[in-house]
């Protein structure tokens, strides 16, 4: 039998009724979780509702604290039929078989109402344990939306010991970015358009799909009306935007969301510079951690992994499957939109694509 796993330090839990209904309540709940993420607050919905996706906030109790989701839902063409999914959900009190049981009745309830196909979570919980509980109760394992594996560095040291844990090479990329007279700047939404930029030339040369420049600005209001959200330059000496980060905080743990760098900028090598004062600065900011938001692909997990901290591999993505054939046939389409995304842009955009089963498609 697998052990439960506690994932929330709260002693003064909202009511299941706040939980579902009050946005604040919600949020205090997702931000004091163990592994708090941005994706489960109220504000990444709303930036998701222009999209084609409304929330749907499902809560339960099995008997060992509530157990939630912000579950967003989307329409399948003309049709009476949604899909569902949780991004870094559920959020619990105790991560254990009677609380999934408890979710899962209410999500299958849920999805009767709403006529979904099925549901999609990726916990933000370590190894297979959380796997192990809900597959147990009934869920399967599906292809991955968000990435498995990231770095997680801990910010509760002082400055010395992050500066310390970059690798040599690493910490001399950014005394010679600094040399090169490049610095740094939180540039609030005022650079969104410099930001932007950036982004579609990253694309370009990289194989990337990028974002509208809607899309990047409805992330970056969500999250900023709240103060959570940061946006940081790095310019050269002539002043000319060359790296870009933008970073958005839940709880104690600061994530990067998006970020990229022109030409000159990896030359000059501003996003070692620019990355390790994202992790400075978030740490004089009182955060605690600080995620670097997936090491799926080769090439980032490399340059990641110079930054210190630790690998973390999440238990995966699975669904609760309540319309089989429809949701096979949503499955059989994903891979066929990464497949032409492969071919139009490359391999790696196969991990930025979104296709039908993820929010940012």
């Amino acid at each position: 039998m697998t052990a439960p796993i506690s994932s929330a330090r709260v002693s003064g839990l909202a009511s299941l009724a706040d939980l579902r209904g009050d946005d604040a309540a919600w949020d205090a709940f997702v931000a004091e979780s163990a592994a708090p993420s941005h994706m489960q607050r109220t504000a990444w919905a709303r930036a998701k509702a222009a999209n084609g996706w409304r929330p749907l906030r499902v809560v339960a109790d099995g008997g060992s604290g509530p157990i939630g989701a912000q579950v967003l839902l989307r329409r399948l063409g003309p049709g009476p039929f949604s899909l569902g999914y949780a991004p870094r959900g559920p959020i619990a009190t105790t991560f254990d078989g009677a609380s999934i049981a408890a979710l899962t009745g209410a999500l299958r309830r849920a999805a009767k109402h709403h006529r979904l196909t099925h549901v999609t979570v990726d916990p933000g919980l370590e190894g297979e344990g959380p796997g192990e509980i809900l597959r147990a109760a009934g869920w399967q394992p599906a292809e991955k939306v968000q990435q498995r594996t990231t770095r997680l560095i801990d910010l509760a040291r002082p400055e010395a010991e992050l500066w310390s844990g970059l690798r040599s090479k690493w910490r001399q990329y950014v005394q010679k970015a600094r040399r090169g007279g490049y610095a740094t700047e939180d540039v609030g939404e005022a650079g969104l358009d410099a930001f932007f930029a950036i982004m579609v030339d990253t694309a370009r040369r990289r194989g990337y799909i990028h974002r509208s420049a809607d899309a990047y600005r409805q992330t970056y209001r969500a999250f900023a009306d709240s103060g959570s959200a940061r946006l940081l330059l790095a310019r050269a000496p002539g002043g000319d935007a060359v790296a870009t980060l933008m970073l958005i905080g839940c709880g104690q743990r600061m994530t990067e969301v998006y970020g990229g760098s022109t030409q000159e900028g990896a030359e000059g090598r501003t996003n070692y510079l620019l990355k390790w004062e994202s992790i400075r600065s978030s740490q004089e900011r009182g955060f605690t951690s600080y995620d670097v938001s997936g090491t799926d692909l080769p090439g980032l997990a490399a340059f990641k992994a110079g930054f210190g901290g630790r690998e973390v591999t999440y238990c995966g993505t699975w669904d609760l499957v309540t319309l089989p054939l429809l949701r096979d046939g949503l499955v059989r389409a994903r891979r066929g939109y990464v497949r032409l995304a492969r071919r139009r842009h490359g391999s790696a955009a196969a991990a930025i694509a979104g296709g039908p089963a993820s929010p940012d498609g």
